[in-house]
């Protein structure tokens, strides 16, 4: 792993799954996250219910999570390529059904394209399951025309029943 930066950036990750029992795993992850050496997680959304965009399979349950991180973004990345595999996660084609997803959406102001990883993440503002989690946690980063934009993509709010 390399150095930890001097001073942390913030961070966002989108969680996401829809195999198995997507909300203890999505909230499994976010213990996960927690766990990890240079990180802090600042906030983390609510759980939403999303219909799978531009995928096939059960809805998903999703959330996006804050995160104060002195890790570079791409051991940032590997972190959360670790996580996802001690989930079960597999890639048997594209955008197929998965035990657990975990986007980088951002990295500070981090500007990055390499074959590997792709900063802001290309297709966050298209996303109603990345938008209106951020938009709870981080409004800031969210404008009105965004949520909008997706605002013809279904998305609910899980409520826990006490």
């Amino acid at each position: 792993m390399a150095a930890l930066a001097e001073s942390p950036v913030l961070a966002c990750v989108a969680l996401g799954a829809n195999l198995g029992d997507a909300r203890a795993v999505v909230q499994q992850a976010l213990r996960d996250l927690a766990k990890l050496d240079g990180i802090r997680v600042v906030r983390a959304s609510s759980l939403y219910r999303t219909a799978p965009y531009e995928a096939s399979g059960p809805d998903f349950i999703n959330a996006v999570a804050l995160l104060d991180t002195q890790l570079p973004p791409l051991d940032l990345l590997h972190a959360l390529q670790h996580i996802e595999q001690a989930h079960g996660r597999q890639r048997p084609y594209q955008n197929a059904p998965r035990t657990l997803d975990l986007d980088l959406i951002f990295h500070g102001d981090t500007q990055l394209a390499t074959s590997e990883l792709t900063l802001p993440h290309p297709r966050w503002a298209e996303r109603a399951f990345v938008l209106v989690p951020l938009a709870e946690i981080c409004p800031e980063r969210v404008s009105a025309d965004l949520l909008a934009a997706v605002s013809h993509q279904a998305i609910e709010k899980c409520v826990d029943i006490a």
